[in-house]
């Protein structure tokens, strides 16, 4: 099993009883129903319930049905027939085939077209389909785990989703709970991809201050585990200490996560990797010159850095404004 699913960290009240019932629903072959912010685990969750199946020795097969077209979609579910289309040169088996005897993940099953929803009801009702563009039956035995962030009932209400594939889909529903309603697992969960990081980094001895820790835990994350995730790695690359200050911790604005909706972090996180971090460096610096009143003595402070380094940085973030210097490659 991949490290990354090896351990479902928590010992909340709210995640432990979805942890029991994913074990649960693990020794059945019923389908799962996966709800929940995004960021909140579900892909750990859909894993973990192949890899405590008696299924888990056959393929686990993801398929993403938000980022293909229907056309795509629906070769990638059921493969082709040589001569389906123009360039299909031979025959192609599609993902629900090649997942024989095992589990089909099936990534945001909201965002699936309404056609192609008819199609996979027909193949859970009797398992069987005919490839594009053949005539011959495709026998299956495979296990359905759907996760989702959309609500599905308020989808089946305006028409965007069939209700009845999820009355199929809903025979076992596991909702998984945002990170904010399970403050508790954050120190845990915090040390977990503290660890994780520090070694990919190679800065072993790196740990988290006090106030760090409470900064972390009091913070609502709107992106949840995977914004956790996000934010320790970025300080571990960044922070010019062995403990991680507060001033290193990017965090989201505490709005973000009204309604549950705005899953982002930073505006600057989808930028390239040496962009995201010069720009992750200036509203550091910015910060805490505002907290010192301007006074660049004070700022180094806050920081923890030499005066020389910081102006160095400084002079960097001047003349990337100005086109001097561009950004590492």
């Amino acid at each position: 099993m991949d490290g990354r699913y090896a351990k479902i960290i928590g010992a909340s009240t709210s995640i432990q009883s979805v942890v029991e019932a994913a074990q649960r629903a693990a020794r059945s072959d019923a389908s799962v129903l996966l709800l929940g912010e995004s960021g909140t685990g579900k892909e750990l969750f859909s894993r973990s319930i192949h890899q405590w199946n008696h299924r888990h020795a056959m393929p686990l097969v993801v398929i993403n049905c938000v980022a293909l077209t229907e056309t795509l979609l629906e070769n990638e579910l059921f493969g082709h027939e040589r001569g389906a289309f123009t360039g299909a040169d031979r025959l192609q088996k599609g993902k629900l085939e090649m997942a024989e005897a095992g589990t089909v993940f099936l990534d945001e099953i909201g965002d699936m077209p309404l056609p192609l929803q008819a199609k996979l009801l027909r193949v859970l009702q009797d398992p069987e389909f005919q490839r594009v563009g053949g005539t011959k039956t495709v026998s299956i035995n495979i296990r359905i785990i759907a996760p989702t962030i959309k609500d599905l009932r308020q989808a089946v209400k305006t028409g965007q989703f069939r209700e009845d594939l999820y009355f199929r889909l809903n025979v076992i529903t596991l909702t998984l709970p945002p990170l904010r309603e399970r403050r508790s697992d954050i120190p845990a969960l915090a040390q977990f991809f503290l660890e994780r990081h520090a070694r990919e980094a190679k800065r072993p001895a790196i740990t988290l201050s006090p106030t760090s820790m409470d900064t972390l835990t009091r913070h609502p994350w709107p992106g949840n585990i995977r914004e956790l995730d996000n934010v320790i790695a970025r300080a571990v690359v960044l922070s010019p200490t062995d403990t991680i200050e507060p001033d290193v911790i990017a965090l989201a604005p505490e709005d973000a996560h009204l309604c549950g909706k705005h899953q982002g972090a930073l505006p600057y996180l989808d930028l390239p990797y040496h962009e995201s971090m010069d720009e992750h460096s200036r509203h550091i610096i910015a910060r805490a010159i505002e907290k010192a009143d301007g006074n660049q003595t004070r700022a180094v402070e806050y920081l923890k850095l030499q005066r020389t380094y910081l102006a160095r940085l400084l002079k960097q973030q001047r003349d990337r404004q100005e086109g001097k210097i561009e950004s590492e490659p």
